[in-house]
């Protein structure tokens, strides 16, 4: 199916409003309720699962150990990893500031 122009400029558009929105959220709680109605549990597990291991990609730990400790797969521990060390510098971002190293 080709994509039609007009939905893939409105969905451009449409992430810097999601990251507005974040950004609007005055703290834990609201973020929280945020998130839940945005995501189904499953989305937010594996979000929060792929923060725990960039947490411990940071830390130099073993992929098999971080795999054994989080049990996320040792696919997920390997993308997470490429992207906390090639991405855009999100995942180092938010460590840093949520915990100071």
């Amino acid at each position: 199916m080709i994509k039609n122009s007009t939905q893939e400029k409105s969905r451009k558009q449409d992430l810097p409003v999601l990251y507005d929105a974040f950004l609007n959220l005055k703290n834990r709680e609201e973020c929280a309720a945020f998130l839940r109605d945005l995501c189904t549990l499953a989305e937010l597990k594996a979000m929060s699962e792929r923060l725990a291991v960039a947490r411990m990609v940071a830390k130099d730990i073993s992929y098999r150990d971080i795999s054994e400790a989080t049990g996320a797969s040792t696919t997920t521990v390997t993308r997470v990893a490429h992207w906390y060390h090639h991405g855009m510098g999100g995942y180092g971002t938010a460590l840093s500031r949520m915990f100071k190293k």
